[in-house]
């Protein structure tokens, strides 16, 4: 079923804070190398279906979003994961999902699984995307 997916910055730009999103890696590929013959997808990471499933019995809210906006270039939808949770030191939601994703040195629990900050002045900077019809007429010219 067709979906609509947000870029991440997107996203920050409406919630109007800092969010938190993950990124999904080949197993087989950290590196995140480009290889024509690969035929790892995002869909099959058991490590993105962990990840949700214990997002889901912990009821944190999460939505598939897209990377960073580039008005010059187009991207296919990775598996990336908009986590609703603020990022706040003191929130205990939070401090429970860097605790799953993270071990106590901070180094990632799964090691193709990314979590990354998208801090709002960074989103800012692709506020002209969310003018009426700013897409629309990039596709024109694209």
């Amino acid at each position: 079923m067709p979906q609509l997916i947000e870029h991440i910055d997107a996203i920050a730009r409406q919630k109007q804070c800092d969010v938190l999103f993950l990124k999904f890696l080949d197993p087989e590929n950290l590196e995140g190398k480009v290889k024509p013959s690969s035929v790892w997808h995002w869909a099959s990471s058991a490590d993105r279906q962990s990840v949700i499933e214990w997002f889901n019995r912990n009821q944190i809210h999460w939505q598939p979003c897209g990377s960073f906006a580039d008005e010059n270039s187009m991207t296919s939808y990775a598996g990336q994961v908009y986590i609703d949770v603020p990022f706040e030191e003191t929130n205990p939601v939070y401090q429970k999902v860097l605790n799953y994703l993270e071990n106590p040195d901070g180094s990632p629990r799964f090691p193709g699984v990314l979590l990354f900050l998208l801090p709002l002045d960074v989103a800012m900077k692709n506020a002209h995307h969310d003018e009426p019809g700013f897409w629309d007429r990039r596709a024109e010219n694209f």
